[in-house]
Formats: structure tokens, C-alpha cells, sequence
């Protein structure tokens, strides 16, 4: 579990070896699922993060959807 630890704090340091880690896991997901299917994997990642940030801020999604699209749109 230390090795884990460690690894985990180099990468947060070095920002290219967690890119490059990122890049290495989303290069596996393409050659074993496809083109779609990793781009589909990318987009839950993105709204399982705002979704996240949302809780820990305690934002209403009212809010949020404010911001995305303005009232005037919604009509």
C-alpha cells in the first residue's frame, strides 16, 4: 500500500507522468472498446466530475443550468 501511496504522490508532482498515465489508460480504452465507446467513457468522466464539483460546492442545479443555458434560451 506505501508503493501505492508513493506512486500516487510522483504523479501528482510531475504533472507529464500523470498525462502520460491518463493518455496510457485512454490509448487501452481505445484499442479494447473503439473510438465511440471511449469518447462516450470520456464523456461520463466529464459530467461525473461536474456533478461532484456541484456537491461539494452545494450549488443547486438550478443554478448550473442557469449559468449553461441562460432563461431567455429556455423558452
Amino acid at each position: 500500500m506505501d508503493k501505492l501511496i508513493q506512486s500516487a504522490q510522483f504523479l501528482l508532482e510531475n504533472k507529464r507522468f500523470l498525462g502520460l498515465a491518463v493518455g496510457f489508460v485512454f490509448g487501452l480504452l481505445y484499442l479494447i472498446f473503439g473510438f465511440l465507446q471511449t469518447v462516450a467513457f470520456g464523456l461520463f468522466l466529464i459530467v461525473g466530475y461536474f456533478v461532484g464539483k456541484m456537491l461539494d460546492d452545494r450549488e443547486d442545479w438550478r443554478d448550473v443550468l442557469d449559468r449553461i443555458v441562460p432563461p431567455k434560451h429556455r423558452e
